[in-house]
């Protein structure tokens, strides 16, 4: 492990052992939190009492399809931006200001359009990541040595082989800084949604026990869902080093 990873394990034990001193002394209520420990023995509960598997494959699987199609559909539409300046002058405006607009007022729509299902889930959660992906997508190919542009030209590909050939693969370091924004962005979407209405999945199950009271599967709910996205974001760090030592080497 790097220097980095070990003071960033280091600050992230250090943070848990205080919540947990913290609630064993009594200096947080345990109507408000529960100590770490508690957390943790409260999804081992669940997981042997098998209340969580289905809710687990239902959000995870949302997920998996919001994030795929985030990240293609945002370096698609980057690199169609990228490739119009004269539509890049009118688009890039707004899609600085998209985070300003509440998405989740269309969540209704969506249901209303796709009825109450997983796909309404899947589309809010994409259009969560899909900007954050484009926009890091126009950096990424504006990044780009002109000669490797050059090269598309001399070997005269059409804009499609332009994209997949050259420019996917020499953007592809600079790249990760919008896959993670999409990724992130879409569990929260997906999360989020279900929330305010869902069949079912972790968030619909994290609300009705909050609304029951009930902070021991609260809690325990919580500490599945946040390992969830550490291992996510914890892999994508991994991919993203190797990455760019791959490219160091080159």
């Amino acid at each position: 492990m790097s220097r980095v990873g070990v003071i960033r394990l280091v600050v992230v034990i250090s943070f848990v052992a205080a919540i947990e001193l913290a609630c064993r002394l009594g200096w947080i209520d345990p109507f408000t939190m529960i100590a770490p420990s508690a957390m943790a023995a409260a999804l081992i509960d669940l997981i042997r009492q098998g209340k969580i598997g289905g809710d687990l494959a239902f959000t995870l699987t949302n997920m998996a399809a919001s994030m795929a199609l985030a990240v293609t559909a945002g370096f698609l539409i980057g690199a169609a931006i990228h490739a119009l300046p004269r539509l890049r002058k009118v688009v890039d405006p707004l899609l600085a200001a998209y985070y300003a607009v509440p998405t989740f007022v269309f969540y209704p729509l969506l249901v209303v359009i796709f009825g109450l299902n997983r796909l309404p889930l899947i589309v809010i959660g994409a259009m969560f990541g899909t900007v954050g992906m484009a926009v890091n997508t126009i950096d990424g190919i504006d990044r780009i040595p002109p000669v490797l542009l050059k090269t598309a030209d001399a070997y005269r590909m059409d804009a499609i082989r332009a994209v997949l050939l050259i420019k996917l693969p020499a953007a592809t370091p600079h790249l990760f800084t919008g896959v993670k924004l999409a990724v992130t962005y879409s569990m929260i979407g997906v999360v989020a949604g279900e929330f305010i209405l869902s069949m079912a999945g972790l968030g619909r199950s994290i609300a009705f026990a909050y609304n029951d009271l009930d902070n021991v599967t609260m809690y325990g709910l919580l500490l599945l869902l946040l390992s969830v996205t550490t291992l996510v974001n914890v892999a994508l760090d991994y991919a993203e080093a190797r990455v760019h030592r791959r490219w160091g080497r080159a």
